[in-house]
């Protein structure tokens, strides 16, 4: 089939190298977000996906939104079979839906209808789910509720962050959508509406939802820290100021220290929480490089009683 891509992050690329390296399908154009600011110059820069495909000397289009005029004149122009898609970023209207003949093809981070959003894998880790998965589907006008093709499973480990189940899911989910297009160029794969039942929503997690609450359960401290990893970082407040937390261990034999409360030894930095501590493994001051908890306090000597949060 002739196929536009549609993605924009390094979680997409996986998905494009698939089908680039297909021998059944043909990648005649990608779609991808319009170059965005980064760095400390904040220069333009092309996304990860529109630099694989640049490299590949594929066609890139940029609109500023799926609805222009022009980007949807082109990809009639293109006369795409199907759109397959990975975190392209921007909702598409019907007018862009109906142009291929087999839809948009949607690869989700989550087993649908579970963790419909932008962030189905940071909230996968949030809640303690012990599986999750991959799904493809093709795009309805609703928030991932279109009718889906197939699943990948993929276990949860219990020290991933958000980003090492990604990655994993990256990989996986593009052998899926791969897969995908060849059942739907043989006619032998016909999506199935998702179940009513087992809806949850999976909205983007906004810095302020990264603050740790010492209160809470330790379980729940390692989830949001987990969860948070690499982006947006967890974080607290040290002496007015914040303070990242980037990874923690479970010490479930300190129940002596209160909700934030630091104790600090020769090699290890503990803090308290609403059941048992937590070893500090890694964190990030404000304006430094991250570094090992233990290097930070002996740098900023931690006094006796001095404690996390605001």
């Amino acid at each position: 089939m002739r196929l536009v891509f549609a993605g924009t992050p390094e979680v997409a690329v996986p998905s494009l190298d698939a089908l680039i390296a297909s021998q059944r399908h043909e990648v005649v154009a990608v779609v991808t977000r319009p170059d965005a600011p980064a760095g400390r110059g904040r220069h333009l820069v092309a996304s990860p996906v529109a630099e694989r495909a640049e490299e590949a000397g594929i066609e890139v289009l940029k609109p500023r939104h799926p609805r222009d005029g022009d980007f949807q004149a082109r990809l009639r122009e293109i006369d795409p079979d199907c759109c397959p898609v990975v975190a392209y970023g921007a909702l598409l209207p019907k007018s862009a839906l109906d142009i291929p003949r087999h839809g948009w093809v949607n690869l989700h981070f989550s087993l649908l209808p579970a963790w419909r959003g932008a962030a189905p894998v940071q909230h996968a880790i949030l809640a303690g789910d012990e599986m999750t998965g991959a799904t493809t589907f093709r795009i309805d006008e609703g928030l991932d509720s279109g009718p889906v093709f197939g699943v990948v499973t993929e276990a949860v480990r219990p020290t991933d962050t958000s980003g090492d189940l990604l990655t994993r899911l990256a990989f996986a989910g593009a052998g899926l959508l791969s897969a995908t297009m060849d059942g739907i160029e043989d006619e032998a794969l016909y999506p199935q509406p998702q179940p009513a039942d087992g809806v949850s929503l999976a909205p983007k997690i906004n810095v302020e939802d990264a603050e740790l609450d010492w209160a809470a359960p330790a379980m729940r401290v390692d989830r949001v820290v987990r969860g948070c990893a690499p982006a947006p970082g967890a974080w607290t407040v040290f002496r007015g100021e914040r303070l990242k937390v980037m990874s923690v261990a479970p010490a479930a034999d300190r129940t002596d220290l209160t909700p934030g409360e630091l104790a600090v030894s020769k090699n290890a930095v503990h803090a308290g929480t609403g059941s048992h501590a937590v070893e500090l493994l890694w964190v990030q001051a404000q304006g430094k490089k991250p570094m090992k908890a233990a290097d930070w306090a002996r740098g900023v000597r931690i006094a006796a009683a001095e404690r996390l949060g605001g």
